[in-house]
């Protein structure tokens, strides 16, 4: 497919008050508020067309100059900082989606959901197994390089996401709220230490209350955004499950912790495991399959050198794009002899995958951390 168009081409900060700025801010709030829970019906209108303004040309239901007034207040009282479709900060993971959101909202630093990222997710009433299983998986992955993302929910999220932060790494929440609410209430403070480390996400017009349809929409962003689930603890019917429908629906590995058969915070991971999961009983498990074999710088840690074969990866996809077989072909080598080398610069966030699958180089847009 073609690369996303735009007219916005890096984040839209609530606070740079100058007229377009505004006035673009304001039009993809009100695509944001009037598409948003539909949002496969403006994805082939905003290619042709990238201007939101002129999607809006004739759309009933808009929202009113006050209630754009209080959503743009609400992202500079919260320092949320809204990435429209197409923008060069938005995740290309999330550009693939036929239902990519046409509005991403997020406060923290907008590098992150672009970085290789696991998600860790699981039962909200979890066994202290559970716990201890996603605090040693989101520990050690957060250790090597890797952004922890799930869904601030009580139970194995938070534990993921706390481990994470214990150790210096990198998390980022998915909500299915608005970004100036926090569910559940209880993990304000939580997601204010994730934004200052990580970020905050969420796809729904700012003032939006939690409700039950909108948290399978939120999983959808949360596998994909990931190189790869984890699912810690799921009965038979939670939401994790989901997840990971989604992530096998979206070509993303899903892995599984097995768990005790009598155990009903394992049936649905044992499950998993029985219909082809990844079993993940270490966190080697999770980053062999990525390719890497041990711990890998985080990005913004100083790197002393790449190999030669990287930085002759770094100086091609520096000129142009390319896929792992035209990359192997022009290094005259063959892809699984790139493998391990790629999936370090991948790891580290010094390169990425567009919306086309095509590795490239990645530059950080040029924004201030929040």
């Amino acid at each position: 497919m073609d690369s996303w168009p735009s007219v916005a081409k890096g984040v839209l900060q609530p606070d740079d008050r100058s007229p377009e700025t505004q006035a673009l801010l304001r039009a993809w709030l009100a695509v944001q508020r009037c598409f948003g829970l539909h949002p496969q019906r403006v994805c082939e209108e905003l290619r042709r067309d990238p201007d939101p303004r002129r999607l809006l040309r004739g759309a009933g239901g808009l929202p009113s100059e006050a209630e754009l007034d209080r959503a743009v207040c609400a992202l500079r009282s919260t320092r949320t900082v809204a990435v429209p479709i197409g923008s060069s900060a938005y995740p290309a993971r999330l550009e693939r989606l036929t239902d990519a959101p046409p509005l991403l909202l997020l406060r923290g630093d907008v590098r992150i959901p672009s970085r290789p990222c696991v998600a860790i997710v699981g039962a909200r009433a979890a066994t202290v197994y559970g716990l201890d299983a996603a605090k040693h998986f989101a520990s050690e992955l957060a250790s090597a390089g890797v952004v922890i993302v799930s869904g601030l929910a009580v139970g194995i999220d938070a534990a993921a996401h706390r481990a994470a932060l214990e150790v210096g790494g990198t998390t980022l929440a998915v909500q299915a709220c608005g970004p100036d609410r926090v569910y559940p209430a209880r993990h304000r403070r939580l997601a204010d230490d994730i934004a200052k480390a990580g970020g905050v996400l969420t796809e729904f017009f700012p003032g939006t209350r939690p409700r039950p349809a909108f948290f399978p929409l939120r999983n959808r962003l949360i596998s994909a955004l990931s190189v790869a689930v984890l699912v810690v603890e799921a009965r038979e019917r939670s939401g994790s499950l989901l997840t990971a429908g989604h992530a096998a629906n979206q070509g993303v590995d899903v892995f599984a912790v097995p768990g005790p058969i009598s155990a009903p915070t394992s049936r649905g991971t044992n499950r998993l495991l029985r219909d082809g999961a990844g079993v993940a009983l270490e966190a080697s498990d999770i980053l062999a399959a990525l390719g890497v074999a041990g711990v890998v710088p985080k990005p913004g840690a100083v790197v002393e050198a790449w190999t030669d074969e990287q930085n002759r990866i770094l100086r091609t996809l520096e000129r142009e794009s390319q896929s792992r077989d035209e990359l192997a072909r022009q290094l005259g080598r063959t892809p699984e002899q790139l493998a391990l080398g790629l999936a370090e610069l991948e790891l580290s966030g010094r390169v990425s995958q567009d919306r086309d699958g095509r590795l490239c180089v990645v530059s950080p847009p040029e924004v201030p951390e929040l």
